[in-house]
């Protein structure tokens, strides 16, 4: 089927723009919105990125503020990020991993290329696996499969965040702890 084919086609080729490669000049909004339609494999034009969505994301602490009107090379980074996970998680875990790859212990542009470098591998794996499919099999079955493949990476997303979340309170928690006492002591 040429969709099919085309879909295979552009999981191997489609790629966020490397760090290297994004724009080191400031842009305005409508310009990071074109921007982002690139970013992002999209067939449909009802799930690309809007201002108000920027706007929500900047809100809640998902992107760093705008300097002036203007966003960088770390706002594209973070908004690649966002409109990936957000297909496949909530805000909440969404943030935590956000927070973790990009603003822990290496730089945005280190957390984007390591992103980056895994996606590449999800979207080969599941191109070949679309290789891989049985030429009988209707729309609907190659449809179960990759919502179940989804829903398995999904369980196994969801317990690495929990045990992320889990590890990253443990310190808080003695730290707190530890504070109670002293004020008791």
């Amino acid at each position: 089927m040429p969709d099919l084919e085309e879909l295979r086609q552009r999981l191997r080729t489609d790629r966020p723009v490397p760090w290297e490669q994004m724009p080191d000049f400031a842009l305005y909004m409508d310009q990071v919105l074109n921007y982002m339609d690139r970013q992002v494999l999209r067939f449909e034009d009802a799930d690309g990125l809007t201002a108000a969505m920027v706007n929500n994301y900047t809100k809640s602490g998902l992107v760093p503020r705008a300097e002036g009107k203007k966003y960088g090379r770390e706002h594209l980074a973070y908004l690649t990020a966002i409109c990936i996970l957000k297909r496949v998680m909530s805000t909440r875990d969404m943030d935590l991993l956000i927070r973790e790859e990009l603003q822990g212990s290496r730089t945005v542009a280190e957390g984007y290329t390591a992103f980056c470098a895994s996606l590449d591998k999800a979207l080969n794996i599941t191109a070949s696996e679309m290789e891989q499919r049985p030429p009988e099999d209707t729309l609907a079955d190659a449809a179960i499969h990759y919502a179940l493949m989804s829903y398995a990476a999904g369980v196994a997303s969801s317990r690495y965040v929990a045990l992320l979340r889990k590890e990253r309170s443990g310190p808080e928690k003695k730290a707190e702890k530890s504070n109670k006492k002293e004020r008791k002591g």
